[in-house]
């Protein structure tokens, strides 16, 4: 009786499971589940308790300065509407214009009319495609 214990439990011993240890991280940046993502950027804004001091926020502008505010963008609108009417008649022509520091490039293409906007003081470029 002994030797057969001692039998099943050498067999029992020999045959034995293993599984391969694999570490996945929990953040998203490093490989883990996207799905994570949120629940971390929540519990890093619940935990943070700095205020950005140039934080402006829409609640604190007054209905005087909103109204200022929308009378500066239209008389800027007006300005510009004016001064490129000025430079480029009433219709757009094909052509290289100059307006302050802005060079303009004018020209139809079978996309439609492209207009390329060069700042000369900074270097910064935007096209605009009006299709036809």
């Amino acid at each position: 009786m002994k030797k057969i214990i001692v039998i099943l439990f050498m067999a029992f011993c020999c045959q034995s499971f293993s599984q391969q240890l694999v570490y996945t991280p929990v953040n998203p940046a490093f490989g883990g589940n996207s799905f994570n993502y949120q629940w971390l950027l929540s519990s890093a804004e619940a935990q943070n308790s700095i205020e950005d001091p140039n934080f402006e926020s829409d609640e604190q502008a007054t209905e005087l300065e909103n109204f200022q505010e929308n009378l500066n963008r239209q008389l800027l609108s007006t300005l510009t509407r004016s001064v490129f009417n000025s430079q480029l008649g009433e219709g757009l022509q094909e052509g290289v214009f100059t307006v302050g520091s802005l060079s303009l490039e004018i020209f139809d293409t079978p996309e439609g009319l492209v207009i390329n906007i060069l700042d000369v003081n900074t270097g910064e470029q935007s096209q605009v495609v009006i299709p036809n």
